[in-house]
Parts: structure tokens; C-alpha cells; sequence
């Protein structure tokens, strides 16, 4: 006996709601509590959609309620005890916030940074406890994480290391994929990922000792695909991929790993005004011909606005990753993913969830508006006007 079409749609809405609430868990803050109420709300939706008797009701409520909880990040934290962290990237940004903060809890920090002379080495040295080291730490140089790795020994001695936070980062000039340069890719992957892995290798034999934390900064762009971010997101998508087969090999040694995925939040790795014209200017000098003339220069140049919306539409409270890393590094339970930031877990989720059809169309939406077009595939009236300016602009 088929079931009537009216109870199939009723069903489907159910299992919809369901999933989709547990599906919205998956990403979760530990100060998100918005995002656990939406997710309750929703399950409780499906269940009220099956029109089920009153047990039945009950019965799925709870077992909802207790979905929710064991999916629940943890608030129960390990006490602090002075325990030693490395965190790479100090420099500014996210790595800085973290080495400040870290410090005032009252841990061990080593603090590495890409100029132990510059500005951000002098900050952390002049406003943190005598409990933080700054260590010249150039992520794609093998000879200074040993380096910082033998100071690192020669200071916890027995008392290890509890935890490393790969943090160091860059972004490069966000261009269509065909236009960016083959160095920016190697750079990006030397830094994102390259970097993170030969710190971990490095540091492991400590984690795995203290059975300690290792938490990796990936980013949204490494799940939800973003147009102009090829090289920076392909390298944050390897990064989260190692570290979910990391999570699973160290397991046994009783090593957590978390991947944070952070949204738009304003940091320095977009760079100033001026290393972007440099950068721009490299582009086009090395630029070949055929891609100049089917991209054109007036498209081309209009992609610094990307790094301008950047600054505009980000923020600059970092307040939510630190709380979030913060939680991976001290919570006795923590979470594999973290999805600190506005709209991040809906965007993340919709990449996972959502017919790719829409995922494109979202996208394409989103970046049509005053982004421009390629020369070569403007409306025939634009060709034409540009051929007739093209002899008068030659005298």
C-alpha cells in the first residue's frame, strides 16, 4: 500500500528539518548559542511536521535534546597549570590576539614570528609576562623551526609542550585562477600548508608525549569555494584535509586536533595599498599577451576592489576565533571544527549540503556585481566601442 502523497510531503519536510538542524551542529562555537537554538528549533520542527502521537513526540524530543548535547562543544576546561603553547604567525592578526591572550590565562607562550625585530616581536615582548618567548620563526625555512624547536626543549624541559597552534598565513592577490602566477601557488602552499605540515612533524614527538592539542587556522575559503581565492583556498583545503587524517592517526596517542575555519575577519594578511599596486604591477608585466588581451587591463585592474571589500565587509573583532581557539586548547572534549564568525556555518553548510546548481548560481550572484567582465566576453556593443576608441587613443 503506497503511502498517501499528503503524509510523503509531510515526511519529507521532517527529514528536511531534521537534517537540517543536525547539519547546522556540525560547525559549532562554544559562543554560538544562537546557533544551538536554531539547530533544537529545527529538529523540534521536523518532529511537530510528523503529527505523531504525544509519546512519540516526547520520545523524539529527547532524543533530539540529546543529540544536541553530546554534539555540543564541551565547556568543561582543563586547568591552565602553566602549560606551554606554540603559535606561529605572531606577527600580527590572528597569532598576535592568540599569544596576548594566551598569556594572560596564564600559559606558557612561544610566540613564533617571521621578524623577531619587527614591530608585532617588540609589541608581544613589551606587553606580555616574562611567561612569553618570541622565536624567529620563518615557516618556510626548515633550519629555524629546529631552531625554535631545540628552544622550546631547552625551556619546558619536563614539563613539554601542550599544545601547537599553525596560525602563519598568507593570502596572495586574489585574481581569477588563470591569472594568478605559478609563485603565488607555491608560495601560498609553501606557507598554508608546507609550513603547518613541517611544524607539526617537527613538534609532534612532544604533543604526542604531553598528549596534548594541535589546532590548525584553515579558513572557510577551504570548504566553501570563492572566487578569486584559488591559490589561497586550495592550500587552506589541504591544510583541513591533514588535519582530519591527523585527527584520526593521532587518536591513538590521545593527541586532539581541531581545525578552525574562520570567516571574514580583518587581519593584515590582506597586506596595505601598497603591495597590492607592487603586486598588481608584476602581474601585468609578466602577464602574456593572449591572456592580456582576452582579459583586458581595465578588468584586470578592477580586481583590487575584492581586497577593498575586504577591509569593508570583514571585521576586525577577532574576539570569536580566540574563543574558539582558546576552547580547542583547553577544553577537556573539544570540537574537530570551529566556524567562528558571522553566517560562516550557514555558508559552510551549503557547501556540504546544497545542490552544487545553487552553490553556483549564489556565487555567480555574488560576484557579477560591479566585478566586470573579460574583455573578450563583453557585449558586442562594448567590442565596438572599444575598437572605435582604440585608433583615436593610438595618436
Amino acid at each position: 500500500m503506497s503511502m498517501p502523497f499528503s503524509e510523503a510531503v509531510w515526511l519529507c519536510l521532517a527529514v528536511t528539518a531534521g537534517v537540517g538542524g543536525i547539519a547546522l551542529c556540525k560547525y559549532k562555537s562554544p559562543g554560538q548559542l544562537g546557533s544551538q537554538a536554531v539547530c533544537l528549533a529545527a529538529l523540534w520542527g521536523g518532529i511537530c511536521l510528523l503529527r505523531l502521537s504525544l509519546f512519540w513526540i516526547l520520545l523524539l524530543f529527547s532524543l533530539s535534546c540529546f543529540l544536541l548535547y553530546m554534539r555540543s562543544p564541551s565547556q568543561e576546561l582543563l586547568p591552565v597549570d602553566q602549560k606551554a603553547i606554540l603559535v606561529t604567525g605572531g606577527d600580527s592578526g590572528f597569532g598576535h590576539g592568540l599569544a596576548k591572550h594566551l598569556d594572560k590565562l596564564g600559559f606558557t607562550v612561544f610566540a613564533g614570528v617571521l621578524d623577531e625585530k619587527g614591530s608585532g616581536a617588540e609589541e608581544l615582548r613589551r606587553s606580555c609576562s616574562k611567561h612569553l618567548s618570541v622565536l624567529q620563526m620563518d615557516v618556510t625555512d626548515p633550519q629555524q623551526i629546529k631552531d625554535a624547536h631545540s628552544k622550546v626543549v631547552e625551556k619546558v624541559q619536563d614539563k613539554g609542550l601542550w599544545a601547537v597552534i599553525n596560525n602563519a598565513g598568507i593570502l596572495g592577490f586574489p585574481m581569477d585562477g588563470e591569472l594568478i602566477p605559478m609563485s603565488d601557488y607555491k608560495s601560498c602552499m609553501a606557507v598554508n600548508f608546507f609550513g603547518a605540515v613541517e611544524v607539526t612533524k617537527t613538534f609532534l614527538p612532544l604533543l604526542r608525549k604531553s598528549k596534548g592539542r594541535l589546532v590548525n587556522i584553515s579558513s572557510m575559503g577551504g570548504v566553501f569555494p570563492m572566487q578569486r581565492l584559488a591559490a589561497y583556498s586550495s592550500s587552506k583545503a589541504a591544510l583541513t584535509m591533514f588535519s582530519s587524517v591527523m585527527r584520526q592517526e593521532l587518536s591513538k596517542w590521545g593527541v586532539k586536533v581541531s581545525v578552525i575555519q574562520p570567516g571574514g575577519f580583518r587581519t593584515n594578511i590582506a597586506g596595505t595599498s601598497e603591495s597590492w599596486d607592487q603586486k598588481e604591477k608584476v602581474i601585468l608585466d609578466h602577464l602574456p599577451p593572449e591572456l592580456q588581451e582576452d582579459y583586458g587591463r581595465d578588468y584586470i585592474l578592477r580586481q583590487k576592489n575584492f581586497l577593498r571589500g575586504m577591509k569593508i565587509y570583514s571585521t576586525s573583532d577577532i574576539t570569536p576565533v580566540i574563543r574558539d581557539v582558546e576552547h580547542a586548547v583547553s577544553a577537556k572534549s573539544p570540537s574537530a571544527f570551529y566556524a567562528p564568525g558571522k553566517l560562516t556555518s550557514l555558508f559552510l553548510n551549503i557547501a556540504f549540503f546544497f545542490p552544487t546548481s545553487f552553490l553556483d548560481y549564489f556565487e555567480k550572484k555574488q560576484n557579477t556585481q560591479g566585478k566586470g567582465v573579460p574583455t573578450a566576453l563583453s557585449t558586442p556593443k562594448e567590442n565596438k566601442g572599444r575598437m572605435k576608441a582604440k585608433p583615436g587613443a593610438s595618436h
